[in-house]
């Protein structure tokens, strides 16, 4: 199993480095994702969810650490957030950098959540960047709750389909979204 895992990651890596588009398992749902730093991936991820990108996306990063390197003045808030969450959080920081642009909301802001789930963890520290994950459906259709119920056009969209977790039935839930903006001021976005 181990041994399968490996391979599967490296396999994700190898697809993500050519600009490729991948389709794994998160800490949530399943998700469709690139390299958050490649401009071209991230516009293909849009072209799949045929969603206009004026509408920005999220990413995993494998630590808290990484939340640095991707946001120019993290607010002290945000790390208590992080360590308190008892459930996957997305917090949306001002002040996004090293980002393809295109991924970015209009004023500049970007989520990130920091995953702890096996899989989706070890793939973000490997790859050693940030990983593009936003539903693994069409924009405006219901999220997929497992991966039995992603849609055929997704699957064939993307360049590869991890193989990791599959078999899993439960109905998985998206992520706690929080804003953080000036000043400390927390706006809940999704609870």
């Amino acid at each position: 199993m181990q041994q399968e895992m490996t391979e599967d990651i490296r396999q994700a890596c190898e697809v993500m480095n050519r600009g490729g588009v991948i389709l794994y398992p998160t800490d949530t749902i399943w998700g469709i994702g690139c390299d958050a730093t490649n401009e071209e991936a991230v516009r293909r991820v849009y072209e799949i969810k045929q969603r206009t990108d004026s509408k920005a996306m999220l990413v995993l990063v494998d630590s808290a650490v990484k939340i640095d390197f991707y946001v120019e003045d993290v607010p002290s808030v945000a790390w208590d957030l992080i360590e308190l969450a008892d459930k996957p959080l997305t917090i949306i920081y001002s002040g996004a950098r090293h980002l393809a642009p295109n991924l970015l909301a209009e004023d500049g802001s970007v989520g990130i959540r920091v995953t702890g789930e096996p899989f989706s963890n070890r793939l973000c520290r490997q790859f050693r960047k940030a990983i593009v994950s936003t539903s693994a459906n069409i924009s405006g259709q219901p999220s997929p709750a497992c991966f039995a119920e992603i849609s055929e056009e997704i699957k064939s969209s993307v360049d590869y389909i991890v193989k990791s977790r599959r078999d899993e039935e439960g109905k998985s839930r998206p992520s706690s979204i929080i804003k953080l903006g000036e000043g400390g001021l927390i706006k809940v976005i999704r609870p």
